[in-house]
């Protein structure tokens, strides 16, 4: 259980610590058992979850933080590739034997969320060489939580385009709901949008499906508190 996961990473010393994050966990829908269709988690395994401990230790140096988040990057963006369209293809080997394989279908492009999206650019180049990439700065009001958008560049014909939407950290969701909206006015259709994150809060998520239920969203997990700091600590801005 998410209770029993925390608590046994809660250091002794810090029971009031422990007591209000415990609180929180109990009323938050996780969803571990009975996940939405909308949401694809990636197989973990030890090596993921090693660099999932090392992006939320905040002992970890900027070259350990850096190197595991574009390890875990790389995954996240090979998966994704298996939610695109393909289409068979025939090739002849280099012995002169046809072998039936498959291709790419044409209209897929990758969209950055700035600042922190666009750490995820780079794994999608060395997978997709000559894929379009499009960028959405939004920022958020403290005051009013509110997001607004202040740059938005797109492929002209993403209306056309599968859309892999990159946002490392989705967590109250509010950036990634106004980036949808963004690619919504321009006639992107709802099911041609996947949000790439690699930590997923239940308030994230829940926020995402209920204004967005078409969209698919790819992540290594779902869990209560996410590293918040990824962008700043990426970047060297902490």
């Amino acid at each position: 259980m998410p209770s029993a996961m925390v608590t046994a990473n809660m250091a002794t010393n810090e029971p009031e610590v422990r007591s209000n994050l415990q609180t929180e966990i109990d009323n938050s829908p996780v969803f571990y058992d009975d996940n939405p269709p909308q949401l694809r988690l990636v197989a973990v395994n030890d090596q993921i979850r090693r660099l999932q401990t090392i992006l939320r230790d905040k002992n970890s140096t900027r070259s350990e933080f850096v190197f595991s988040a574009d390890r875990l990057i790389r995954i996240v963006i090979e998966e994704s590739l298996n939610l695109l369209p393909y289409s068979s293809k025939i090739v002849q080997t280099s012995c002169g034997h046809p072998y039936e394989g498959i291709k790419f279908d044409k209209g897929n492009c990758g969209v950055s969320i700035i600042r922190s999206g666009e750490a995820m650019e780079q794994g999608l180049r060395d997978c997709c060489r000559s894929i379009r990439l499009g960028k959405i700065l939004i920022q958020t009001d403290d005051e009013t939580n509110q997001a607004k958008v202040f740059y938005a560049k797109l492929p002209k014909d993403i209306h056309r385009r599968n859309v892999l939407l990159m946002y490392p950290i989705l967590s109250s969701g509010n950036t990634a709901i106004k980036a949808i909206e963004i690619l919504e006015d321009h006639n992107v259709p709802q099911s041609s949008i996947i949000l790439l994150t690699l930590f997923t809060t239940p308030e994230g998520l829940n926020s995402v499906i209920t204004n967005h239920p078409k969209v698919r969203i790819l992540s290594t997990e779902v869990y209560p508190v996410a590293p918040v700091h990824f962008g700043q600590k990426y970047f060297g801005t902490d």
